[in-house]
């Protein structure tokens, strides 16, 4: 039985979320055809079993107007009570081609979107994205959601991908950060270097992706040969080259072995085992895991109720060790747009027809 402290986590006073997230992405267009009626019920699935809080984007196409049905439906079957355990993360990403320009009526033109998408009054948690720091506009934009949640339009405010300097800045702004979304898994741990700091300095958490790194952290993968290029899609791509820097094959395998070996005590896989180590990491509030159907709500939960021993993470810890350490700060590989890790991200999608 899950304690309350294992599955629960309190981010802001008026804001509770699972420590379990369902990312959305996986719902978004470019991903296959989705039927909606299903989706809508895997998301009741996945709320009635207690992972109540749900990531998407402005820029996931589809995936807003999804959970904006999948809260209507649930209010109808549930009652306002159960709709108001439920918290929707979305995040606001203006797009690279109008970073220079963009204006307060432009930023809240996308706030008003995703509250109309999403059939609510107020937005739970706004995770701002900023492509360019070239752009100077970031603190403004950080500001003017500030304006926006005094009006009432969002509860509370969040960032992704924002390195540790320019989030510093923010926060001196007085910008009441509550969250910054980071990739950081046993594979990758830039935020340990400064950004895990700077959360218990300013009283914010880190809500973490990639944990399961694209589905490379699991049996799959255990024993197999290093795939050749091309990978089956995107985000497998990305994470390849994460495991490249931090050692190569061999000693991904080395991680996904002990991660084997810790989860077999306990009747764990590796996923649950990468991404309930995460649970435990100072500053972690949340992991958000990606399910494209409820047949991964088993997996999902179980990550919550895993308690790993001290012996369990220092077996892991010894190996987690020997890691190559990643170049630069948050996100600063995939913010370079020539380099490897950033010439494979999509930068317009804002703009595009949903």
């Amino acid at each position: 039985m899950m304690t309350d402290t294992a599955s629960r986590f309190t981010l802001t006073p008026d804001h509770e979320i699972s420590r379990v997230i369902r990312g959305g992405w996986q719902l978004a267009g470019g991903h296959g055809a989705i039927d909606g009626d299903a989706a809508v019920e895997d998301m009741i699935a996945f709320a009635d079993a207690g992972i109540t809080t749900f990531d998407c984007a402005d820029i996931y196409t589809g995936v807003e107007e999804l959970i904006g049905r999948f809260r209507t439906e649930y209010a109808n079957r549930r009652g306002a009570e159960a709709l108001a355990r439920i918290r929707v993360h979305t995040k606001m990403v203006p797009d690279l081609s109008r970073l220079f320009t963009a204006d307060r009526a432009y930023i809240e033109s996308l706030i008003d979107r995703s509250l109309s998408r999403l059939r609510t009054e107020r937005l739970d948690l706004v995770q701002f994205h900023w492509w360019d720091y070239n752009a100077p506009g970031w603190l403004d934009v950080a500001c003017w959601l500030g304006e926006l949640r005094a009006a009432g339009k969002i509860r509370n405010i969040g960032v992704t991908n924002f390195d540790t300097d320019h989030l510093r800045a923010i926060c001196l702004a007085g910008v009441p950060v509550a969250s910054a979304q980071v990739q950081y898994s046993v594979l990758d741990a830039r935020p340990e270097k400064r950004l895990a700091a700077l959360a218990a300095e300013h009283g914010f958490s880190l809500l973490c992706y990639g944990t399961v790194a694209g589905g490379f952290l699991s049996e799959r993968w255990l024993g197999a040969g290093e795939p050749a290029e091309p990978l089956e899609n995107r985000s497998l791509t990305k994470y390849k080259l994460i495991i490249e820097d931090i050692g190569g094959w061999d000693f991904f395998q080395e991680i996904l072995q002990v991660l084997k070996s810790v989860g077999a005590a306990h009747g764990a896989d590796i996923a649950t085992v990468a991404s309930a180590y995460m649970l435990g990491r100072p500053g972690v509030a949340a992991v958000i895991v990606g399910a494209r159907n409820r047949a991964h709500l088993p997996g999902n939960l179980s990550v919550m109720a895993l308690q790993l021993t001290e012996a369990e993470r220092g077996a892991i810890d010894a190996v987690l060790a020997r890691r190559a350490e990643l170049t630069g700060d948050i996100y600063s590989l995939e913010r370079d747009r020539h380099g490897r890790h950033g010439a494979i991200m999509k930068y317009n999608l804002n703009d595009e027809p949903h």
